[in-house]
């Protein structure tokens, strides 16, 4: 599957939502079900602010020319070895130029999760960029741990298929009061993809409860590692004093 493709797969459960990317998400289904890849896709997926910029930094790093490259697009919503070509410096500046203006004081934030050493996954963005995790911090617990865990993508084993989703068996993402971190495994029904089917005993990511599609085991190890290690930098930094972070 080439990387527009995978990248639908990825995006259209909060496009679908309307929390980010362009307002048309029937276009997205349609290009993912038919499998076709055109100039107009590649619009789509310029649009998708939030997300597009990290690909163009990704595949600059890596030496790769098109940002849309399927190992770039891996790289980003599910971890893979072209994020370390990413240094500090590079990922420091672009976020410089993001996000300083429209973060304010939560910049600070931002700043501290890229020089503990952040990488430029999807979860890098959820848990360092998006204010969330500060409002649990805060004492805010609901809502922001309900969108933490939504948007994080998670993975998990198919247990078995009913009418209205499958059965994944999956660990939901838990605040303790000190720190963000996966709960044990339980079952979980999800919204099947539109893209494609799965069977009892595939692995799956799932981002806003719907399935994106089917895992590797490489794949499941990867987004796994990358995903923790984004939970303890934010764990770390939320255990600073209140003055540290906001300067």
């Amino acid at each position: 599957m080439n990387g527009p493709q995978t990248f639908i797969r990825y995006a259209y459960p909060p496009n679908h939502l309307g929390y980010c990317g362009p307002g048309d998400a029937g276009a997205l289904i349609e290009y993912g079900q038919a499998g076709q890849t055109d100039q107009g896709l590649h619009q789509l997926i310029n649009a998708f602010d939030g997300a597009y910029p990290y690909l163009e930094l990704i595949a600059h790093s890596a030496g790769i020319a098109d940002p849309l490259d399927r190992r770039v697009v891996e790289a980003y919503w599910l971890g893979n070895g072209l994020l370390s070509a990413v240094t500090m410096p590079t990922l420091g500046t672009s976020m410089d130029d993001r996000f300083r203006s429209r973060t304010g004081r939560n910049w600070d934030h931002v700043a501290e999760a890229v020089w503990a050493g952040g990488l430029p996954h999807h979860s890098f963005h959820v848990f360092a960029v998006y204010p969330w995790a500060g409002l649990l911090r805060g004492g805010r617990i609901e809502e922001p741990l309900k969108v933490l865990d939504g948007c994080t993508i998670r993975w998990g084993r198919v247990l078995r298929a009913e009418d209205s989703g499958p059965i994944v068996e999956i660990a939901p993402l838990e605040w303790s009061g000190g720190g963000l971190a996966f709960g044990s495994d339980h079952e979980e029904q999800v919204v099947a993809s539109p893209f494609q089917p799965v069977e009892p005993g595939d692995w799956v990511s799932v981002h806003w409860n719907r399935v994106c599609g089917r895992l590797t085991d490489d794949q499941v190890r990867h987004l796994r590692a990358i995903t923790g290690f984004h939970l303890r930098l934010v764990n770390q930094e939320l255990s600073l004093p209140l003055a540290t972070i906001a300067g």
